[in-house]
């Protein structure tokens, strides 16, 4: 069986020890995730493991013939080789055979006569009938193609950044290696190719470690979970689903109070058991009286949640207005007559293949690019917060609560309580040893953080997002999506992130290109599913919803729905008793994370009985009345 190990690895940059004393093993066909707030170390940590970067102490310890493929965040490639040149490059040995076999022919074509050539080619060539040689060529194409690469002989130099992460992420797949390491594999990739990806990954007979914003990527490819935080790596066996639940156990089981039992991450796991499906118009009654009842059971005070409620400027009836848009650059046309009404409380996603025009369309609806012709009418009371891809205005010599500062010295919420700038750092994962830090010092991923904490520290109104999930991990993501779910303005985002868009919008708008757009209404992952022909006709729906008319109304009671109305009110009590107790015996599991998976799963069959014992009991209650 081939593994590698990874033995008390400590690595620091200067005072910041990033991670101390951590050990893990990846085996054989493993799809290990790694999880942690951005600037805990993680790309530092692949780095070490794939031989680009050295640690401080540690061990790696592996075969000697171990073969690891690494892809980084941005990759360097060279500009001068071709596309596919840069495809065949690497130590495989598959791959010096190819690149052998090519310069062989390049030499045959410039010496036809030389018999020494013509005897090296046909002993390449039959190594490469032994070694399947030829099936990489073919490989290699198909992999490209599938990422959306197609003028092969193209130079990597005048490919777009995108392009270029796409030809790297083709490199390392083409060479097979026992550990494929991917740091951020999807950015810049759209929805079927990630899905070509997720499959690909699920085939694949070696080991993959990976970093992703991407959270249904994560909970669909991995089978283990590595979480860096504060200096320590956590291990949790399962996918990202799995994870949220040991990790909702972990931090209940480290806070001192029953408040905060219900955090976060168990909010967020809720969310995603209950699947896209769970969440349609025709269920909304039902989740929240859940909701409602789990959260009196589990936390006794019901409603009780993280406060990230902010208030927001005043925002009149009139939001943004397009009439008659038209824009275009030379001969691509962005906008074509286009017409489009933002109303108050529009949640509203734009969606599309790479290069139709969706920042574009963004920009000018922030006003930085104009119409060609047309009119953009922005409401008085607009007051827009405007997320680009840029970090701007982040000026790197000062502190982070200085700079914070500068936008706010406080922040209001919803309900009139007054948040602290220092509040509002530790509410986006800045422990408060870390407020006094200069911007210089923070990484990629921490000064994302901190300009989307500044731009909501403006209280704006109206939220513009340019691809938010880029650069934000996923526990930053959980924490803009808390944030979302009750800001009280307009929110509108650009994005590729099916999981944002699934929690964050319930409007799409679809840029086909050469200015068609059409406004679709619901989520992401719905809107895919009609698109492949899986979602259920609107007749049958329709019939669905008028079959309860359809039931004869009852009058009285049955002789057995007596008795089970009589029976009803212990079974709720019980049932809401045995919760409490479950409640009690998950504060004093401490680290033993099975037991307290156990009693979640029990607790979980507990709420949906309950939740049926209630409906019943409702029912019930109706035929009373009317006896």
């Amino acid at each position: 069986m081939k593994m590698i190990s990874v033995e008390n690895m400590t690595k620091s940059y200067g005072e910041k020890v990033l991670f101390h004393d951590i050990s893990f093993t990846i085996g054989e066909r493993e799809r290990a995730g790694l999880i942690g707030v951005n600037g805990t170390g993680k790309s530092s940590l692949l780095k070490i493991v794939a031989g680009v970067d050295l640690s401080d102490s540690g061990d790696i310890v592996c075969a000697k013939d171990y073969r690891i493929s690494y892809l980084s965040q941005e990759p360097e490639l060279d500009p001068e080789l071709t596309v596919l040149e840069q495809v065949f490059f690497g130590d495989a040995p598959i791959l010096q055979l190819m690149k052998e076999y090519e310069t062989t022919l390049l030499k045959l074509e410039e010496d036809p006569d030389n018999t020494l050539v013509h005897d090296n080619l046909f002993k390449l060539q039959q190594e490469m009938d032994i070694a399947d040689g030829w099936d990489v060529n073919t490989a290699a194409k198909t992999i490209l193609t599938k990422l959306g690469i197609n003028d092969f002989g193209k130079r990597t130099g005048e490919l777009s950044g995108g392009q270029k992460k796409r030809v790297a992420l083709a490199r390392v797949l083409i060479q097979a290696p026992d550990l494929l390491i991917l740091d951020e594999p999807t950015n810049h990739l759209d929805h079927e190719t990630i899905k070509w990806l997720e499959d690909y990954l699920g085939r694949y007979m070696g080991s993959v470690l990976l970093v992703t914003h991407d959270r249904y990527f994560l909970d669909r490819v991995t089978n283990r979970i590595f979480e860096l935080d504060a200096g320590s790596l956590y291990s949790y066996k399962g996918n990202y689903a799995s994870f949220l639940e040991a990790k909702a156990v972990r931090e209940e089981n480290e806070s001192a109070t029953l408040e905060k039992k219900k955090n976060l991450f168990r909010r967020e796991l809720e969310w995603i058991r209950r699947g896209a499906k769970a969440r349609s118009t025709k269920q909304k009654a039902r989740i929240q009286r859940f909701e409602e009842l789990e959260n009196h059971v589990s936390s006794g005070k019901a409603g009780e949640k993280l406060d990230m409620a902010l208030g927001g400027s005043r925002l009149g009836k009139q939001v943004l207005e397009l009439k008659h848009a038209s824009k275009k650059f030379a001969d691509k046309v962005i906008l074509n007559d286009f017409n489009m009404l933002i109303k108050p409380g529009d949640r509203l996603g734009i969606i599309g293949r790479n290069g139709t025009g969706k920042t574009t369309l963004l920009n000018i609806l922030a006003g930085r690019i104009p119409l060609d012709s047309g009119e953009l009418e922005t409401g008085q009371t607009v007051k827009i917060a405007y997320y680009t891809q840029e970090n701007e205005d982040l000026d790197e010599s000062k502190r982070m609560i200085e700079y914070l500062k500068e936008t706010a010295q406080v922040v209001h919420t919803t309900d009139g309580k007054v948040i602290s700038v220092a509040q509002m750092l530790e509410r986006f994962l800045f422990p408060p040893f870390t407020h006094g830090s200069l911007i210089r010092k923070l990484s990629g991923g921490e000064k994302r953080r901190l300009y989307l904490l500044k731009l909501l520290l403006e209280e704006p109104n109206v939220l513009l997002l340019d691809e938010p999930t880029n650069d934000l991990d996923t526990q930053t993501l959980t924490v803009l999506e808390d944030y979302l779910e009750d800001f009280p303005g307009v929110v509108i985002t650009v994005s590729h992130d099916r999981y944002f868009l699934d929690k964050a919008v319930d409007q799409l708008l679809v840029v086909e290109g050469e200015g068609e757009i059409s406004l679709v209404f619901g989520n992401y992952t719905e809107f895919l599913e009609k698109e492949a022909g899986k979602m259920p006709e609107e007749p049958a729906a329709k019939k669905e919803k008028a079959a309860p008319e359809e039931r004869p109304k009852k009058k009285k009671l049955t002789y057995n729905e007596k008795r089970e109305w009589e029976e009803m009110e212990g079974k709720i009590t019980a049932a809401e008793a045995r919760l409490e107790e479950i409640s009690l015996e998950m504060g004093n599991t401490g680290s033993d994370f099975e037991k307290a998976q156990s009693l979640m799963k029990e607790e979980e069959c507990l709420n949906q009985e309950l939740e049926h014992l209630i409906e019943r009991w409702s029912y019930l209650e109706e035929l009373v009345g009317g006896n």
